[in-house]
């Protein structure tokens, strides 16, 4: 864990990229069932755009089926609508009681694509990770010019930036390994 605040927030900055590239790979369909690809849907309540999580259950009752069953009967046609109008390219099939969502099997050309956009959004986190170690080097070599902190305090800290960048980039690329992974060999 890194002591100096100018490390600390870098840190806190590579921790939110990767989990923020967790959560976007999260909506990545990857031919089966993932509760997670309904997670930007919303659905007018009442009038209020509401998460769809928050309105009803949602369940995997088989690997490529989702099933939404809400909390609220008359909500069904809303929660339908709204998984009708979003971009996940899935009709629902409404039975009455619970909506089922069933996730058709990828191509090989669309997984080529879903395995890109992965790779394209790795890449982004790892920039938000730059910059943030940048962010941080900056800091330092501001508080050294500042008497704040030694040459050699500096060249240690800097040496703890990188690795911490280093780190986060490896989760990066393991996470986006794994999504990767988990695309292909559907």
């Amino acid at each position: 864990m890194a002591s100096d605040p100018a490390l600390v927030e870098a840190q806190k900055k590579m921790k939110n990229a990767e989990e923020a590239l967790q959560r976007e790979l999260g909506t990545i369909r990857a031919g089966r069932a993932n509760a997670g690809i309904l997670s930007r849907v919303m659905v007018d309540y009442y009038g209020v755009p509401t998460p769809l999580n928050q309105v009803a259950t949602i369940t995997i009752p088989e690997a490529r089926v989702l099933m939404v069953t809400p909390y609220d009967k008359s909500s069904l046609k809303d929660i339908e609508h709204a998984i009708l109008v979003s971009d996940l390219g899935i009709s629902p099939a409404n039975d009455g009681t619970a909506i089922r969502l069933v996730i058709p099997q990828l191509t090989q050309e669309r997984r080529a694509e879903l395995a890109k956009d992965v790779k394209k959004q790795a890449e982004n986190s790892k920039i938000v990770v730059r910059n943030a170690r940048r962010d941080a080097m900056e800091d330092l070599r501001k508080r050294e010019k500042a008497n704040e902190l030694t040459e050699d305090d500096l060249h240690g800290l800097e040496d703890q930036a990188q690795k911490l960048t280093n780190e986060s980039t490896k989760r990066v690329d393991q996470i986006a390994a794994d999504k990767e992974k988990e695309i292909i060999s559907d």
